[in-house]
């Protein structure tokens, strides 16, 4: 935890101090809310990247048409 942090959690505390318990407890469960949905989020944007390119076509037939684009000249290279 940097300094940073620890110095934003210290005002927060500062904050919440002043709160009564059935606030306090409501803010947890929120915060606790926040938390479980960044990890799902997480996750789901992880899984979400799998299966991003959809083609009619065939692997075989991909690879065939992205070899048959491919141009080369002979050039020869002198030194």
């Amino acid at each position: 935890m940097t300094f940073t942090d620890k110095n934003i959690i210290e005002n927060y505390i500062g904050l919440f101090e002043s709160l009564n318990s059935i606030s306090k407890l409501e803010l947890i469960e929120k915060l606790t809310k926040s938390l479980k949905a960044e990890n799902k989020s997480k996750e789901s944007n992880f899984f979400k990247s799998f299966g991003a390119f959809s083609s009619e076509k065939t692997s075989d037939e991909i690879i065939t048409e992205i070899k048959a684009s491919r141009k080369f000249r002979k050039k020869e290279i002198n030194f």
